[in-house]
């Protein structure tokens, strides 16, 4: 059975999974879908074509499924979906998706986003992402798994972040992010690779076949976009191809700083 609190507002005709648990003075829309066993603490607004997984936390007065901020107009049909087994931290807004870019917010599995976190319109979240607190995502962002967003670090609209990469505290993105790279400043620029996570997850051969890429690619004379796009024509592992395929398909190109000039 799902215990709601007498002073939650629960709309005709949204859905409630059994075993979940809905705090007082919280507002649950008509088109609200919620599955199995997740707590929702105090004040929570969950709105629009929302649908949430099973055994997720949402913190107390965290705003879902709102519409969008974009200034264009916006049908009645867009959603957000967010997966399983998230934690989602007080003060948090997640816009629903827009007409323009799919009509689909979407946050994937095993997430952390802490307090006043913000994921815009049409953002797309894969799994295992952390957010820390008042990190935020434009509209459109494209983020893999396993990435992780410092305190206060923001990413421009349209902007697309690789697998295990990292954004350090206050860092401000307005390009691509490569595959286990992690990024710092403002405007952010890549650093080095993200070893001390890769190294939790990935064999010491293949840490080896990414350092070697990395230092290719961005500390060489010749483009990183050039070197990438060599390497893919002779079938690269599995590891490496996510990254040569981030840097030479990129449409916002890649922030990184060379130490000296490309001949």
């Amino acid at each position: 059975m799902s215990a709601i609190d007498p002073a939650a507002i629960i709309e005709t005709g949204a859905k409630i999974g059994r075993g979940t648990t809905i705090g007082k003075d919280c507002y649950i829309g008509a088109d609200v879908c919620i599955g199995e066993n997740t707590s929702i603490a105090d004040h929570v607004v969950i709105t629009g074509n929302t649908t949430i997984g099973d055994h997720n936390h949402i913190a107390k007065y965290t705003v879902l499924g709102t519409s969008p901020q974009d200034i264009k107009p916006t049908s009645n049909d867009v959603s957000l979906i967010i997966g399983d087994h998230n934690t989602i931290g007080s003060h948090v807004l997640i816009s629903c998706g827009t007409d323009n870019g799919g009509k689909i917010t979407r946050m994937g599995n095993h997430n952390r986003l802490m307090d006043s976190t913000h994921i815009g319109h049409d953002v797309q979240m894969g799994d295992h992402c952390t957010m820390e607190e008042a990190s935020a995502l434009g509209g459109h962002v494209i983020v893999q798994d396993h990435v992780y967003f410092g305190s206060r670090a923001a990413v421009h609209q349209f902007v697309e972040i690789g697998a295990h990469s990292k954004l350090e505290t206050d860092a401000a993105l307005t390009q691509d992010l490569p595959p286990y790279c992690v990024v710092s400043g403002n405007r952010a620029k890549i650093t080095r690779l993200r070893k001390k996570h890769l190294e939790k997850v990935f064999a010491p051969d293949q840490i080896t076949a990414l350092s070697q890429a990395y230092q290719k690619l961005f500390h060489s004379h010749t483009s990183p976009k050039e070197i990438a796009q060599q390497a893919l024509e002779e079938n690269p592992s599995d590891i490496l191809k996510p990254l040569y395929q981030c840097i030479a398909h990129s449409k916002r190109g890649i922030p990184f700083k060379r130490n000296h000039n490309v001949h």
